[in-house]
């Protein structure tokens, strides 16, 4: 199991010095933890994933280089012939395609993404992409119909590790290959606190 800490900005050495397996920087400008500026140097072996809602093809390879970016999560209304594209021009970086899950959801519309990302992510849905310390009812992902592996987001905090090591130990888990937190780990947005993540990568023995 690994772990991505997402909305990364104002203490972005502190939590890489936790070793996460993630570091995710927010590159749409609404978001409160949107990243600009320079980048702190961060071990390699930690991948540097860039968040993007319905941004261009262009804006997205100049991040990719401008701060090393590995994988792209794609968290808007990206088209299956965006992805694929977007691999084309790019296929040095891995791709996140993200769902959002409310009460049900149709996993039929995977299938147009099997063959053009490498990742899914679901987080539960609200006002904005992501961030919004929402949760969604993990029983959902029994249906989860794909091999590829998923990253598991949404309002996910200290409060949730029972329900979440439950959740892991059940075969709806089977592909779920990381845990994404942001929100719930907030001393304000973009400043994460530092002890509690640490707190949550133990206890969830996430090594």
């Amino acid at each position: 199991m690994k772990l991505k800490v997402c909305g990364m900005n104002k203490n972005t050495s502190e939590v890489a010095s936790l070793n996460p397996d993630y570091l995710g920087f927010i590159f749409w400008e609404p978001s409160k933890r949107s990243f600009e500026g320079d980048m702190p140097s961060i071990p390699h072996r930690i991948k540097k994933v860039g968040v993007f809602v319905d941004a261009t093809m262009e804006i997205i390879a100049e991040k990719v280089d401008t701060y090393g970016l590995l994988m792209v999560q794609l968290h808007g209304n990206e088209s299956p012939g965006f992805c694929d594209t977007l691999k084309a021009r790019l296929p040095q970086i891995k791709i996140i395609k993200v769902f959002s899950i409310k009460d049900n959801f149709d996993f039929t519309i995977l299938r147009h993404f099997e063959d053009v990302c490498d990742f899914y992510l679901f987080d539960a849905k609200g006002e904005l992409p992501g961030g919004n310390g929402y949760g969604f009812d993990w029983k959902a992902m029994a249906s989860y119909p794909s091999i590829k592996p998923y990253f598991l987001s949404g309002g996910i905090g200290l409060e949730q590790l029972e329900s979440l090591q439950e959740f892991l130990k059940r075969p709806e888990s089977k592909y779920c290959h990381a845990i994404d937190i942001n929100s719930r780990f907030e001393i304000e947005p973009g400043l994460k606190d530092v002890k509690r993540l640490g707190q949550f990568k133990k206890l969830l023995s996430i090594d």
